[in-house]
Formats: structure tokens, C-alpha cells, sequence
């Protein structure tokens, strides 16, 4: 998983499947955005994350079975270190470290 906040454009992208392409974006919430492809989400988009990430990452979460802990981790992630890309392996639950 890869985040990046954009300080600029005020907004983080978090990349959940690299070299997928996306062929839509669905609106989960007014500040959030899931990017699909064919085989289904590949980045979560997050506009004025300063406004909060814990809302609009769960509405995402919740409308395409993602792993809302890991999206809020990358999102924190990319605020820490703003205009950097920050790069996450997160194992699934229960999997040995």
C-alpha cells in the first residue's frame, strides 16, 4: 500500500493496487473517493484530510469490505511526512509477522 499527502492540493491518495488502472471513481462520501477497476478498488482518494480521515475512510471501508485500520494507517502515514510517498506492508489479521 503506498499514501501520499498532497499538501497543495490539500488530499491524500492512497494506492491500494499497484500498476492496477482505474476506469471509475465512486463518490463514498462528500470528501472521499474509491477509484475502480475491473477486478474492483485500487486507490481511496481524500480531500481536506484536516477535516478529518476517521469518516470518510470508514465510508469507504464499509462500501468495499477494505481494511479500515490499514487506510487509516496509510492516511496517518501520509500526513506525518506530507509530499513524500510512504510505503505500507500491512499483513492480514492474524497472518505471522
Amino acid at each position: 500500500m503506498r499514501a501520499e499527502y498532497d499538501s497543495a492540493a490539500d488530499a491524500i491518495s492512497i494506492v491500494l493496487a499497484d500498476n492496477a488502472r482505474a476506469v471509475r471513481g465512486v463518490e463514498v462520501h462528500e470528501r472521499a473517493v474509491v477509484d475502480l477497476s475491473a477486478e474492483g478498488p485500487v486507490a481511496v482518494q481524500l480531500l481536506y484530510p484536516g477535516d478529518g480521515i476517521d469518516e470518510p475512510l470508514a465510508a469507504a471501508a464499509a462500501r468495499f469490505d477494505l481494511d479500515a485500520e490499514a487506510i487509516e494507517a496509510a492516511a496517518s502515514s501520509a500526513l506525518a511526512a506530507p509530499d513524500r510517498a510512504i510505503n505500507l506492508d500491512v499483513a492480514e489479521r492474524g497472518a505471522p509477522a
